[in-house]
């Protein structure tokens, strides 16, 4: 629901990896989002309207996003499209991160871009700062970008691991990606993207910022 910039570009994105997809939006002149080569549904209607949604095939539906410019009427559609035809793969976009929390605790999966893109901005504009790309918050973990201390350079990345609690997920260099094993070992220039606990992610930013023990 919502053919803005984000629900055409998802639209898009499903089609392009196989998925049947329906848009639905308020005004059909907004459907000129979506690339002339999308052949999926494109229902005029209400986000919230059972006769919308199941125009739409709400009954024999995997996903529903709701990324329409309005919170309550996101907060309301998924509501519905959960409820009233047991699609559990629902997420509604929130303005209103202090709204977003308070529904993602009643069950309704919430992305609040907002704190999101300040948060993004923050960490690309003050040194040292930590980039989350994915959080679970349900889990208690999340995959950050974590700057690490020069001192760490000739290092295997099983002892930053060793030393801060967190398991490296993977490493751009030079534009490229590299899975780490047991003899890969940080370089200078390296970005390093780490899967770390909620509860040991304060020590692990600091171990990464520090060089390691024995050295200075």
């Amino acid at each position: 629901m919502g053919c803005g910039r984000t629900g055409a570009t998802l639209a898009s994105e499903f089609e392009s990896r196989g998925h049947s997809v329906a848009v639905i939006d308020a005004r059909a002149d907004a459907f000129r989002r979506l690339p002339s080569h999308f052949k999926g549904q494109k229902i005029t209607g209400l986000g919230f309207d059972r006769d919308t949604l199941s125009a739409a095939g709400a009954e024999e539906a995997y996903a529903f996003a709701a990324v329409s410019d309005g919170d309550n009427s996101n907060i309301l559609a998924a509501r519905v499209v959960r409820e009233t035809y047991g699609v559990e793969n629902v997420v509604a976009r929130i303005a209103d991160s202090g709204r977003a929390e308070v529904y993602r605790r009643l069950g309704i999966p919430t992305v609040a871009p907002v704190p999101w893109t300040a948060a993004q901005i923050v960490t690309r504009l003050l040194p040292g700062g930590s980039d989350a790309l994915y959080a679970d918050v349900d889990a208690g973990i999340a995959m950050r970008r974590l700057p690490f201390n020069d001192g760490w350079v000739g290092h295997a990345c099983k002892e930053l691991e060793h030393a801060s609690g967190a398991r490296i997920a993977y490493l751009t260099r030079f534009g490229a990606a590299v899975l780490p094993d047991d003899q890969t070992v940080l370089q200078d220039g390296d970005d390093v993207y780490a899967i770390v606990a909620a509860a040991t992610e304060r020590a692990a930013i600091k171990a990464f910022g520090h060089p390691p023990q024995g050295t200075s």
